[in-house]
């Protein structure tokens, strides 16, 4: 029982990234895979999960081996490399929280019945977040995603065993499989992978949540044991987003009924799935489980920005630096910035769920080239005295390669160079 506390107690940063992660990739993306295409882009979201291992693997490792974050391996390669880091951030980080916040809304409208505008809800889920955060940080939303993880984790391996045991009878009449030569479902694809399993930016508020661990803790963890903690956070993760398309592919594929890009009219579909599959009776513990996987999100979402924009702000004004009482002043300064861009954002793109959410995975997708490059490279160094192992840092190249050639097929393609 002593290892078990003891284990749980050295869960954090990794079950920090699963919180992030799981939330739009897969409550909305993966479910709208299987949903639209069935079974047939199982094989991309694998990939894409394979694709993208090393680079997060990089945000356990670095703050492990240093006990810095890789912000700071960022500034020991140079100027050049904050500056890049920053203007990618700075592209997507309003962006991000508009989508995650968005979804939840929706789930939260849906559950309690509320008839408020989604900008409304959002910005009351922001306000409720903003007072966690300022309760508790990184202590309180470590054990909240505990209890999260394992809820969401339970309720979605017992909708997709319940899924099996009813079988699978798609309606030929609205079965749609997926096509290379069809725009639209490219474009699906881009921003499927763009969040599968998470944004790469994640990386880097994992370090950070490690450097908070190891602060917590009063040592830094050895490497063995932050991989450890990565790996069932990133495996765990992967699991659950085969979970949702299958849920996805099983309930609504061919069933000749869509996903809706309303907000609360989708989050019904949502819990619709797992109600078919359990049965009604499971309604209220999926409902809290789906709020609390989509709370979470947004919970960490806001708190990893500021954490990654204050030291990046101190960076390009070092006088910040020199009292702690500053430093406090200016995580709240871009916490308020945060907020305040994506409810802008809520507000003048009222397009709809769907258009959110694609618009930041797609983002994420033409920025993960350049991220995946960074880690690779702060992890690379010459300052660094543990080198990395030969087979990560092939896996690497190669992953960088294929996210580059894909995003720059992309880029082709919407340009009208490569045509269909």
């Amino acid at each position: 029982m002593k290892k078990i506390r003891k284990f749980i107690q050295m869960l954090g940063p990794g079950l920090l990234y699963a919180g992030a992660a799981v939330g739009v990739s897969h409550l909305v993306q993966s479910t709208r895979a299987g949903a639209s295409y069935g079974f047939d882009l199982l094989w991309i979201l694998i990939l894409a999960n394979v694709v993208k291992y090393p680079f997060f693997e990089f945000g356990a490792r670095y703050p492990a081996l240093t006990g810095k974050s890789l912000i700071e391996g960022y500034r020991k390669l140079g100027n050049w490399a904050i500056i890049l880091f920053t203007l990618l951030t700075v592209s997507t980080m309003f962006t991000i929280q508009a989508a995650v916040t968005v979804v939840t809304a929706g789930l939260v409208s849906n559950v309690l019945g509320l008839h408020l505008s989604a900008v409304w809800v959002s910005a009351i889920i922001l306000l409720v977040t903003m007072m966690i955060l300022g309760y508790g940080r990184y202590s309180l939303l470590d054990k909240l995603i505990k209890w999260v993880i394992v809820i969401l984790s339970l309720s979605t391996l017992i909708a997709v065993v319940s899924a099996f045991m009813k079988g699978y009878h798609p309606n030929a009449e609205f079965v749609k499989h997926f096509s290379w030569d069809r725009k639209l479902d490219i474009l699906f694809v881009v921003a499927f992978i763009g969040w599968m399993p998470a944004p790469i930016d994640v990386s880097v508020w994992q370090s950070l949540w490690g450097v908070a661990k190891a602060r917590e803790l009063g040592k830094r963890p050895p490497l063995k044991q932050s991989l450890l903690d990565f790996n069932i956070g990133y495996i765990g993760t992967a699991i659950l987003a085969v979970g949702f398309l299958i849920l996805g592919a099983m309930v609504m594929y061919g069933s000749g009924e869509t996903l809706s890009p309303s907000g609360s009219v989708f989050a019904g579909q949502l819990i619709s799935l797992y109600t078919k599959s359990i049965g009604a009776w499971a309604f209220p513990v999926i409902a809290i489980a789906a709020i609390a996987t989509m709370f979470s999100t947004t919970l960490t979402c806001l708190d990893a920005y500021p954490r990654v924009m204050s030291p990046l702000t101190t960076f390009y004004f070092p006088s910040l630096q020199k009292e702690k009482k500053r430093i406090d002043i200016l995580s709240w300064f871009w916490i308020v910035i945060v907020v305040s861009g994506a409810l802008s954002l809520l507000l003048f793109f009222q397009s709809g769920m769907r258009f959110m959410v694609d618009l930041a995975t797609t983002l994420s997708f033409l920025t993960a080239p350049l991220l995946a490059y960074l880690n690779y490279k702060v992890l690379s160094d010459k300052h660094l005295k543990e080198e990395l192992p030969l087979w990560l840092k092939y896996y690497a190249i190669a992953g960088i390669l294929f996210l580059s050639a894909f995003a720059g097929y992309f880029v082709l393609l919407k340009l009208g160079i490569v045509q269909l």
